[in-house]
């Protein structure tokens, strides 16, 4: 494995709006800093948000038909900037969840994405968790159901419970009891580096708890350790900031862990592991995916 190209094992791509935080919205540069990426040969694959203007939308899409590059849709920032809860506890609250997402869904079919990403609703406590569960599992199978008539899959991120976005799910190995009541054939997990310490997980654990549902892949760092550390908690700085708990060695663990699962593995269409890195103040997107890049190569030549 060590002579073989990078890109037989893996799709390498980028949460496009992370890097350039100015998108997070839906407005902003979007059209320029997609055209950045598409420009970059380091990446075959994107992941998209929300894209507010009509016109950005197809001005962007044309670059993407062009890239030669893999598109998802990552529908996070929505959740999190409206508040939307798949596993509310209100029938109202839910289904307007579940109605603003199908419009994602829609957005990403007319992108020409392969996925969409979502995220769970706020944990609510122990007493309460099997019944949110059991209502999220029912909210994605109609996302699913939804998607798949668009020829979409959907993928759930699994997120701390406790340190910073408190979401029910959650822990790989509920994740994982959660994939199973969904049962359905478009549906999978998605895990991230930087999300495993503020889980209070290791590499091995989570990644072998969830390989079976296990169908996308993020790379990133996170602090855990200094609660006053101005990236404390779900922030994505850079590999290698200091306090911060993941760095080449951490991510050729992950990436060697990946390939123990079957995860990555050659073949003419590799697996998804997309970098998820944000710029701090000061510091430029070029500055920052720089350092991602660095660190993939690294980690990879240790593997």
């Amino acid at each position: 494995m060590e002579n073989a190209s990078l890109y037989e094992y893996m799709r390498v791509g980028i949460v496009h709006f992370m890097a350039y935080p100015e998108c997070m919205s839906g407005e902003g540069p979007v059209v320029e800093t997609i055209l950045k990426v598409a420009e970059d040969p380091f990446f075959n694959f994107i992941e998209i948000g929300h894209i507010k203007d009509p016109k950005a939308r197809r001005e962007a899409k044309q670059i993407l038909d062009a890239s030669g590059m893999g598109v998802a849709y990552a529908a996070q920032p929505v959740v999190f900037s409206q508040l939307l809860n798949l596993n509310a506890f209100d029938d109202h609250e839910r289904q307007q969840a579940i109605d603003r997402l199908k419009g994602c869904i829609e957005e990403a079919a007319e992108m020409g994405a392969e996925s969409v990403a979502l995220v769970s609703g706020p944990d609510p406590g122990a007493d309460r968790r099997p019944e949110a569960s059991l209502l999220l599992a029912r909210s994605l199978q109609e996302l699913c159901d939804e998607a798949n008539g668009c020829g979409l899959s959907v993928a759930l991120e699994t997120f701390d419970r406790t340190i910073d976005k408190k979401a029910l799910i959650g822990p790989s190995d509920e994740a994982v009891n959660l994939a199973q009541m969904v049962n359905r054939a478009n549906f999978g997990l998605m895990l991230d580096l930087s999300h495993l310490p503020i889980q209070f997980e290791s590499t091995y654990k989570a990644l072998h708890a969830a390989q079976e549902f296990l169908v996308h892949a993020h790379i990133g760092n996170c602090v855990l350790r200094d609660p006053n550390h101005p990236a404390y908690g779900d922030q994505h700085p850079h590999f290698g900031i200091e306090g911060g708990e993941n760095g080449v060695e951490e991510l050729a663990e992950f990436l060697q862990v990946l390939t123990f699962i079957n995860y990555l593995e050659q073949s003419d269409n590799p697996r998804v592991v997309s970098f998820e890195v944000r710029p701090r103040p000061g510091q430029s997107s070029e500055l920052v995916i720089a350092n991602a890049k660095r660190t993939l190569i690294q980690a990879w030549a240790q593997i």
